[in-house]
């Protein structure tokens, strides 16, 4: 094991990783919400181990001799991205927001209906369109450590690369499970509101800027 590789792409990804993006944020709210936290940090981990790999690979030069489709998936990423701030916008300014019980993550004493229990299914799919229609999942873990891996030695790529996906691992599960120390601040509706808001503004701010 090259240890320095390691680091190396241990280090480029923790830089790229921590910046709360659509994926993110949306990983902190279920977190808060402790609905399948499990299945959505799984996801989100694997998704980063198979783009990391297939970047270090060699398969970003793939996209420089197919820009067209690159630019058709760019946009449906991001009218994706749009609708779900919009929908986040509305739960910002929707009234009787359901709010979050600390304690036994349903909703808080004197809510006038509970919130219902999130399916499986509606979440997974929810989760690979956050990974797989983002523009930023690509450019941050398919090209820009694709591209930084390719600078390495030939017999240091693999290192880099499980340097990249460890702390990518790392981070979505202290993102997923530390969320649940947010619950408390969550009782009230006023907090969601905010939240909903910050994330669904910060999306549709994502949106805006990639569009060319």
């Amino acid at each position: 094991m090259n240890w320095l590789s390691f680091s190396h792409g241990a280090a480029l990804c923790a830089s790229l990783i921590v910046t709360i993006g659509a994926q993110n944020a949306f990983v902190l709210r279920q977190g808060i919400m402790r609905s399948h936290v499990g299945k959505i940090v799984a996801l989100c981990a694997l998704s980063d181990c198979i783009l990391i790999g297939a970047g270090v690979g060699g398969a970003s030069v793939l996209v420089e001799r197919y820009p067209v489709f690159v630019h058709a998936m760019l946009y449906v990423g991001l009218a994706y991205l749009a609708w779900f701030g919009i929908n986040a916008l509305r739960r910002a300014v929707r009234p009787g927001h359901a709010v979050l019980d600390a304690n036994a993550g349903g909703t808080a004493p004197g809510t006038s209906a509970a919130a219902p229990v999130q399916r499986a299914t509606p979440i997974i799919l929810m989760t690979l369109a956050f990974t797989w229609l983002n523009p930023h999942v690509y450019l941050d873990t398919f090209l820009l450590i694709g591209t930084a891996g390719a600078r390495e030695p030939d017999g240091a790529r693999v290192a880099f690369a499980l340097g990249a996906m460890a702390v990518s691992g790392v981070w979505f599960i202290g993102l997923g499970y530390g969320a649940r120390a947010l619950a408390p601040l969550f009782r009230r509706a006023t907090a969601w509101r905010v939240l909903d808001g910050a994330i669904g503004s910060m999306v549709l701010l994502l949106a805006v800027t990639q569009l060319r």
